[in-house]
């Protein structure tokens, strides 16, 4: 069953770890440095915690839609095409802890959603190089604690 997915940049992660688990009444299915992801299932809401700095307010990174198969993935492509959306598709990707195959569209006020299906688990955080994933708009300023994601993930 596809879901929507917020993903949110965070300045503490252990705090938002725990205020989460108590919102939704669930621990994070995936925990690792700098990252964390519940996959609720009342209300169905795949919530991703990306770690910021500790001088940032909690911010929307990207919106999203977590699909089953790579074949919903391509249908959603095809889609968004045919409506006239600048698409941008990334098939293998490698980000936030997981093989992805994805599209990533823009809305009017340049929001960031992605359809997506993880097709393995990943053991980094980092996103593969050339990918638009998680991507910072232009206008902002994202520094990561973890070097090796400039830039952010989802």
């Amino acid at each position: 069953m596809p879901r929507v997915q917020l993903a949110l940049r965070v300045p503490d992660l252990n705090a938002s770890v725990a205020f989460y688990s108590k919102l939704f009444g669930t621990a994070p299915d995936k925990l690792r440095d700098g990252y964390a992801n519940f996959a609720i299932a009342d209300p169905p809401l795949k919530l991703v915690l990306i770690e910021g700095t500790v001088d940032e307010a909690t911010r929307m990174d990207h919106l999203g839609v977590e699909v089953e198969t790579t074949e919903a993935v391509h249908a959603a492509t095809a889609r968004l095409g045919k409506a006239g959306l600048a698409t941008d598709v990334e098939d293998d990707t490698t980000c936030c802890y997981a093989v992805q195959d994805k599209v990533w569209v823009h809305g009017p006020g340049q929001e960031r959603w992605e359809v997506y299906v993880v097709k393995a688990d990943a053991d980094s955080l980092a996103k593969q190089q050339g990918s638009t994933c998680c991507t910072a708009p232009a206008d902002t300023a994202v520094t990561v604690k973890e070097p090796s994601v400039a830039g952010g993930c989802c």
